[in-house]
């Protein structure tokens, strides 16, 4: 039977609820970071290394969305996400002067190999500049596998071609719209050459019968930055946790754990903070 004594009884515990939903906080996600990032830090193993450490002593917890630099600078300019961490800096310094990106700090870096079968059928390693390596490539109709997905190593790969004169428009050019990792597994397959972050290739070297047929150096050095999300854009993202990521990154402690990454004995990525 439904009594007074019971609506007043679904009234307080109604009010209960009331009053217990005013001290909860008002987003469930204020201690969710959403990071947009490339699939090199994410295929090198190199984020998986760092974030738990990052939550650990922050109490907040790491999103990542790896994917490659042009779709993350998207995610950046859409308030998709709180922070993104990139390496192609013509793309990053336009979308900080537009108004997206806030702080940019440059937090370390490692460097692109033209990668290809071992016996180097296109005679790239005595080339002086991954210029002449990519001409000699094409020249030879080689089979060539570009990422073709608007990252940072593709926009990288894009402007080689472009530097040295060449359409990359010969028989053997193929652009596949994947990350780093497949890309890799593709050319692997077809024994082609294609142009890669050395992290992740030093992560898949046991994975692959593919060698550095050139090392370019530092023309063809690859940097990373971490960028936050202009909050006069964006108010509502979680801009305190995104700092706290920023800030942590570039602290001595994730410094040295960025330098002392290693996989198979080699060092992945150098810590470039402050130098």
């Amino acid at each position: 039977m439904f009594t007074l004594k019971r609506l007043f009884s679904l009234v307080a515990t109604a009010g209960l609820a009331v009053s217990m939903a005013t001290v909860l906080p008002a987003k469930a996600d204020d201690q969710v970071v959403k990071l947009a990032t490339t699939t090199s830090t994410e295929n090198s193993g190199l984020l998986g290394y760092l974030l738990p450490k990052f939550e650990q002593e922050t109490g907040y917890q790491v999103q990542v969305i790896a994917t490659g630099t042009g779709k993350a600078l998207k995610l950046g300019r859409q308030g998709d996400v709180d922070v993104v961490m990139t390496h192609a800096p013509a793309a990053e310094a336009k979308f900080v002067e537009e108004g997206y990106g806030i702080q940019p700090r440059g937090i370390m870096e490692n460097d692109f190999v033209v990668l290809g079968p071992k016996n180097d059928p296109a005679k790239i390693r005595d080339s002086k500049t991954a210029e002449e390596a990519f001409a000699k490539i094409a020249k030879t109709n080689q089979t060539f596998i570009s990422r073709g997905d608007n990252s940072g190593t593709h926009m990288k790969e894009l402007a080689v071609w472009k530097n040295a004169g060449i359409t990359p428009d010969f028989k053997g050019y193929t652009s596949v719209g994947q990350g780093m990792g497949k890309t890799l597994q593709m050319t692997n397959e077809l024994q082609g050459y294609t142009l890669s972050d050395r992290g992740t290739y030093v992560a898949y070297k046991n994975k692959v019968n593919l060698g550095v047929d050139f090392d370019g150096g530092k023309a063809l050095a690859n940097p990373y930055q971490i960028i936050l999300i202009n909050p006069k854009k964006y108010p509502d993202l979680n801009h305190k946790g995104a700092e706290a990521l920023s800030n942590w990154l570039i602290s001595n402690e994730a410094q040295q754990m960025i330098n002392g990454y290693r996989v198979n004995g080699e060092q992945l990525f150098k810590a470039t903070y402050g130098k």
